[in-house]
């Protein structure tokens, strides 16, 4: 059974438990207490040495990176709903998991550390103004569809969707992107989908 080390409020954490929930693929929730350094202990840097959450363990296989191991576990466990293996699908599928890992991380997430988990070493007008851009940007994307790409989700949705939920807790209202708010709430009626506080 699949291990997935990770901490509740955790929105890189939440995107790999919540794809595996919407595969239906078995797995073992393991809490890494980042707030007692957890992360940082001996046992948890030899699986990752970077402290990082979320990880998984997989038979023989030990994945950091939320973005890699949804792409893993979308061509281990799904099929290409998921993840296209169509080059021109798979990029644009890859090009929102680059987003979620550039804009998105500069703007909602940064904003919530700041605010949520009082990470002080944030410019915080500036992560307010990425996060402005992203969403911008995501609801004009969405003004013509159901979903970011293609006419069903992907993990392209999964990867963008926990920190564009939690907007709030970076102090980020969401009334203004209409478009962006019916996408969450697509999300969250999908097969499978369970919830993380905020969202």
């Amino acid at each position: 059974m699949i291990q997935l080390y990770g901490h509740e409020v955790s929105g890189n954490s939440y995107k790999v438990r919540l794809l595996l929930e919407l595969l239906n693929v078995d797995y073992e929730w393991i809490k890494v207490d980042l707030m007692k350094s957890a992360h940082k202990s001996p046992d948890f840097l030899a699986l990752n040495p970077l402290g990082q959450v979320p990880v998984i363990v997989d038979g023989e296989t030990v994945l950091a990176d939320a973005q890699a191991i949804m792409v893993y576990l979308a061509r281990q466990y799904g099929d290409e709903r998921w993840l296209p293996l169509e080059s021109l699908e798979l990029a644009k599928v890859v090009r929102w998991l680059s987003t979620t890992a550039g804009e998105i991380r500069q703007g909602p997430e940064n904003a919530r550390l700041y605010h949520f988990f009082g990470v002080a070493n944030i410019n915080i007008e500036r992560s307010h103004q990425k996060a402005t851009d992203i969403l911008t940007h995501l609801d004009q994307h969405l003004s013509d569809r159901q979903w970011l790409e293609f006419e069903r989700p992907t993990i392209a949705d999964v990867a963008v969707f926990p920190y564009v939920a939690l907007a709030r807790d970076g102090k980020i209202e969401l009334e203004k992107y209409p478009h962006v708010v019916a996408w969450i709430e697509r999300v969250k009626q999908l097969p499978g989908f369970i919830p993380m506080a905020g969202i």
